[in-house]
């Protein structure tokens, strides 16, 4: 993967916490910025799932800008949000 695409990864990622944190219901702990860099995490997560998808290998590979990414980015941004107020909630 490429210095670009892992930037282009980061600046979705913060989008899709943006999103993610909006659709979350309910309270969620942390801030913004917690829900950020869950949407970046999840970002990632969503990325390598669309090439798994797309290529049908693991390898980190830059597939290009699709919907399925952005979709899956989003839902591992929220995922990933959920696991992190069940940590916070414990704490």
């Amino acid at each position: 993967m490429s210095l670009l695409g892992i930037i282009v990864w980061i600046v979705v990622g913060i989008i899709v916490g943006a999103i993610a944190k909006a659709i979350y219901p309910g309270h969620q702990r942390g801030g913004w910025l917690s829900a950020l860099i869950l949407g970046i995490v999840g970002s990632f997560i969503g990325g390598t799932l669309a090439t798994l998808m797309t290529t049908g290998s693991l390898a980190i590979a830059s597939t290009g800008f699709n919907i399925l990414g952005i979709v899956l980015s989003v839902v591992g941004a929220l995922i990933a949000i959920f696991i992190w107020q069940q940590v916070a909630k414990r704490a």
